[in-house]
C-alpha cells in the first residue's frame, strides 16, 4: 500500500507498543550450551511457526530452535493494526527494517521495469506485514496437486480437515452482522488463528453486492473465504484480524511454542547454509545449519538430531539450498560452490499472481483517501480510535469483498492455448475492491479527489521464472525474475479483465458514483489496454513453486510428496516455494494448511 510522507511521519513516533509476551533470544551465546536440538526450523514465518508449535507440543516434546533473519514484531505498531500493516514493506524510493527488500529484474512483459518485491523480514513473515485476506483456494487447486505429487494426502478431501485446526472464526470489529456473508459449518471456531470479516462497513460495500445481482457475469459467492472449496463469484473479505487487531502466525502459533521450555527462537540469525559431514545410504545427511547476524559476524553452527525445516520462503529458500551446493550444477560453477547435490529444478518455476490497480475517480463520501494521503487532520483521530477501542478503519484490512472469475469458454486464445486453471470450476483471474486509491508502485496519490480502485489480479498465469544467486555472498540478494507477462495467455488474460472491470461499474447501482476512469485505464482497443497493463501491472507478493514438490522418484522437482528434500537426508521443506503451482488464492490460507500437514508428516501422523 502507498504511504504518504504525512502518514509515515505520523507513524514513525507511534512505532512501538508495550511488550506483548516473553523474550526470545537476541545472540547465539543465549544458545542452550551444546547448541543441538532435535528440530531446527529456518523460517519464522507462516510455516516456520505453524511446525514450532504442533511438533513441540504433545506429551513427548520434541527440542526446536527457530532460527529468523528478521527482527521480532514484539512492540510494533504497525504489525498490530491491521490496516497500517502494509507500511512495514518497501516502497519505490523506501526501504524498511522489517523486510527484505528486494527487487525484481528488469521485467520484459513490464516494459522494462523493476520494482521492490516485498517480504517480511520479522517474526511471523510475510503474515505479520501482509494484507491478512485469509482464504484457501479451490478444492481443484489441492486435487491437482495430489495429481502433480503423487500423493492423495494433498487432495481436498485429505486436506480440508486442517482448516478446523487452523483457524478460528471470531466476530468482526463492529460486531456487525455476518448473516449471509460466509458459512459458518464450513469453517472453524476452535482454531489457532483468528479470521473475521469486515469490521468496518463502508457504503460502497452495498454497492458491490447490488453488482452480483443485476450482472449475471458477476455472481454472489456465500463464502469468500473457501472453506467449500469454491472460489468463483463475488463475495466478503475473511481477514486474519480478531478483537481488531492482526492476527499472525507469531501472535498465535509462535506465542505457544515460546510457553514452552524447550522451544528457543532466535533472531537476527541469518542462514549462511546448511552443511553436510557425512552420508547415509549414500546420500548426503545435513544435520548442521550456519548462519551469521550480518556480513562479517562470526558464524554460529547447529546441530539437528532429526531434521532441519526450510521454511524460508519462494526466494530463500532456494537461496540457502544454492549456497548449500544443492541446485544446478553449472550455476555453482560459475560461483565457485561445490555441488553436493545436481538439482537443476532448485529456483526454477517461479510463479506469481500478477496485479493491476484499475482506479476510479469517485464521488465518494467515505472514501479512506485522506488516511492515505496522511491527512493530519484525520490520521490521529483514527488511530486514537483503534488505540482505545479496537475499533475504525484503521481495525479493518484493505478489502471489504472480493471475487474470482474466469475468462468466457469460448474466449479466443483457448483456440491456440489449452485452459491453464486447475479445474473447470477455478479461476482465471481476481477482482478486489478498495475504497481508495492503490497503486502500490505507481504515481502516489495525488492530492485532491476521492478514488476506487479495482484491482485485477491474473490468478492462473503461464509464465514461469526463477531465484537465482548474484553471489556466493549469503548476504547478496538474490537475482529474482518472474518473467511476468510473457506468454500469450498472461498478457490476454489480464486485457480481458481490463474490461470486465470496467463492465463491473456499468451497473445501476453506479451510476452516480462512477465518474471516469483514471489514467490509462480509459483506453479501450486490444494495444491500449495491453501497453496500460505492461506499464501499470506489479507484484501481488504470492511467489511459489522455486522447490517444488513431485513425486517420488521424479527427475524433476525438489521435494518428495512428504517434503523431504530430494537426494538428501535430514531436510524438509515447508512453505510456498513446494506450490508447484498458483493456487487460487491469496498464499498465506494454502500456505497454512501446507504447514498444517507438514507437522503430522514430520510426526508421522499423515
Amino acid at each position: 500500500m502507498p504511504t504518504s510522507a504525512g502518514l509515515r511521519l505520523v507513524l514513525s513516533s507511534l512505532l512501538l507498543l508495550p511488550s506483548a509476551f516473553g523474550a526470545l533470544l537476541t545472540d547465539p551465546s543465549q544458545l542452550r550450551g551444546d547448541r543441538t536440538y532435535d528440530y531446527v526450523i529456518v523460517g519464522a514465518g507462516n510455516a516456520g511457526n505453524v511446525i514450532a508449535e504442533r511438533i513441540s507440543a504433545g506429551p513427548h516434546p520434541k527440542s526446536v530452535l527457530v532460527l529468523e533473519a528478521g527482527v521480532s514484531d514484539e512492540g510494533v505498531l504497525a504489525a498490530q493494526v491491521p490496516f497500517l500493516g502494509p507500511t512495514l514493506t518497501p516502497g519505490t524510493f523506501r526501504r524498511t527494517p522489517f523486510d527484505w527488500n528486494y527487487t525484481v529484474a528488469p521485467q520484459e512483459g513490464l516494459d522494462g521495469r523493476t520494482f521492490p518485491f516485498p517480504r517480511g523480514k520479522m517474526l511471523g513473515g510475510c503474515s505479520s506485514v501482509n494484507y491478512m485476506v485469509h482464504h484457501f483456494g479451490s478444492s481443484e487447486d489441492y486435487n491437482k496437486l495430489a495429481r502433480d505429487s503423487g500423493d492423495n494426502g494433498w487432495s481436498w478431501s485429505s486436506i480440508k480437515k486442517y482448516i478446523f485446526k487452523h483457524e478460528k472464526i471470531v466476530p468482526p470489529a463492529d460486531n456487525s452482522d455476518t448473516d449471509g456473508k460466509f458459512l459458518p459449518q464450513f469453517h472453524g471456531t476452535g482454531g489457532t488463528v483468528s479470521v473475521s470479516l469486515p469490521g468496518n462497513s463502508q457504503s460502497i460495500d452495498a454497492k458491490v453486492i447490488a453488482t452480483t445481482d443485476e450482472l449475471p457475469e458477476f455472481p454472489f459467492n456465500p463464502d469468500q473465504g473457501h472453506g467449500n472449496g469454491q472460489v468463483l463469484g463475488m463475495g466478503w473479505t475473511q481477514n486474519s484480524i480478531g478483537e481488531g487487531a492482526r492476527s499472525s502466525s507469531s501472535t498465535t502459533y509462535l506465542k505457544e511454542a515460546l510457553k514452552r521450555p524447550h522451544v528457543d527462537v532466535l533472531i537476527n540469525a541469518h542462514v549462511t547454509k546448511l552443511v553436510t559431514t557425512r552420508k547415509k545410504r549414500g546420500r548426503p545427511v545435513f544435520d548442521k545449519v550456519q548462519f551469521a547476524s550480518g556480513p562479517g559476524a562470526p558464524v554460529t553452527t547447529v546441530t539437528a538430531r532429526r531434521e532441519i525445516i526450510l521454511s524460508a520462503g519462494a526466494f530463500g529458500t532456494p537461496q540457502i539450498l544454492l549456497l548449500s551446493g544443492i541446485g544446478p550444477k553449472t550455476d555453482l560453477d560459475v560461483l565457485g560452490i561445490p555441488t553436493v547435490i545436481h538439482n537443476p529444478s532448485v529456483g526454477q518455476n517461479l510463479s506469481d499472481h500478477v496485479l493491476l490497480p484499475n482506479i476510479f475517480n469517485v464521488r465518494g463520501q467515505d472514501t479512506l483517501d485522506q488516511i492515505i494521503r496522511g491527512d493530519p487532520n484525520v490520521v490521529p483521530g483514527v488511530l486514537d480510535q483503534w488505540t482505545t477501542s479496537r475499533s475504525g478503519p484503521l481495525a479493518n484490512g484493505v478489502t471489504n469483498n472480493l471475487g474470482f472469475f474466469r475468462l468466457p469458454a469460448n474466449s479466443s486464445i483457448f483456440n491456440s492455448v489449452s485452459d491453464p486453471a486447475t479445474g473447470p470450476t477455478a479461476s482465471h483471474w481476481e477482482m478486489i475492491v478498495i475504497n481508495f486509491y492503490l497503486n502500490p508502485f505507481g504515481p502516489p496519490i495525488p492530492p485532491a479527489g476521492t478514488f476506487m480502485t479495482l484491482i485485477s489480479a491474473l490468478i492462473s498465469p503461464t509464465s514461469r521464472g526463477f531465484v537465482r544467486l548474484a553471489s556466493a555472498d549469503p548476504f547478496t540478494a538474490p537475482i529474482i525474475d518472474p518473467k511476468f507477462l510473457t506468454t500469450q495467455f498472461d498478457i490476454f488474460a489480464l486485457r480481458e479483465a481490463v474490461r470486465a472491470t470496467k463492465r463491473f461499474v456499468t451497473a445501476s447501482v453506479w451510476n452516480d458514483y462512477v465518474i471516469s476512469p483514471w489514467g490509462g485505464l480509459a483506453q479501450t482497443s486490444d494495444e491500449g489496454i495491453d501497453a496500460y497493463v505492461r506499464q501499470q501491472s506489479t507484484t501481488v507478493y504470492h511467489p511459489v513453486g522455486t522447490a517444488a514438490i513431485s513425486p517420488r522418484g521424479a527427475n524433476y522437482g525438489v521435494v518428495d510428496p512428504d517434503l523431504k528434500l530430494k537426494g538428501a537426508e535430514g531436510v524438509r521443506i515447508a512453505d510456498a516455494s513446494v506450490w508447484p503451482f498458483l493456487p487460487n488464492a491469496h498464499t498465506q490460507g494454502p500456505v497454512y494448511l501446507l504447514a498444517e500437514r507438514a507437522a503430522d508428516l514430520i510426526l508421522g501422523r499423515a
